[in-house]
């Protein structure tokens, strides 16, 4: 590995790192949006991701995460960040590797609903507070709203990640 190399396997995580752990940290600070700030922090490993690669985006994931679980006082959105945002940028990455549409959204569906389950599980009672009255009537309508809210953030994130690599990938690789 060449020097330059080296120091940005480093320094984009890192950088990126300490984003997306404000990021998490402003969401748990508004009393509402705080999915969406979450969410937003997600897109800090998918850069990673793109300009370092896998070994990069998982440690950004992990470190964010860690620090969040032990420096911010709403665990929950530390988790929403652990279990959900920050991990499905990477995963997303993987499972498009397969060139199968309908496999991929097989997949990514079952990592969505079991990130899903494990933070309804773990933070039930937090979880319902932040949506709206309607989907705390039934376990079927929260689940049904929020695949549909997944896969248009699914659509959302590769825009975004598009986006990215045509406007500042390429003005960062040079």
């Amino acid at each position: 590995m060449r020097p330059r190399e080296s120091v940005r396997a480093v320094a984009y995580p890192a950088v990126l790192g300490a984003v997306a752990l404000m990021l998490v940290y402003l969401a748990s600070l508004a009393p509402t949006g705080s999915w969406g700030i979450v969410a937003l922090a997600g897109i800090c490993p998918a850069g990673v991701r793109i300009c370092v690669g896998l070994r990069g985006s998982l440690l950004c994931w992990g470190g964010v995460s860690l620090l969040a679980l032990l420096l911010i006082p709403d665990k929950f959105c530390a988790l929403l960040f652990a279990l959900l945002f920050g991990l499905y940028p990477v995963v997303k990455s993987a499972i498009e590797g397969l060139r199968r549409r309908w496999a991929e959204y097989l997949l990514k569906l079952l990592f969505f609903n079991a990130a899903f389950t494990a933070l309804f599980l773990l933070m039930g009672a937090a979880m319902l507070d932040t949506l709206p009255q309607v989907l705390s009537v039934g376990g079927w309508v929260l689940y049904l709203v929020a695949n549909i809210v997944f896969l248009l953030y699914d659509y959302g994130l590769s825009k975004v990640i598009a986006l990215y690599i045509v406007r500042i990938h390429s003005v960062i690789r040079r």
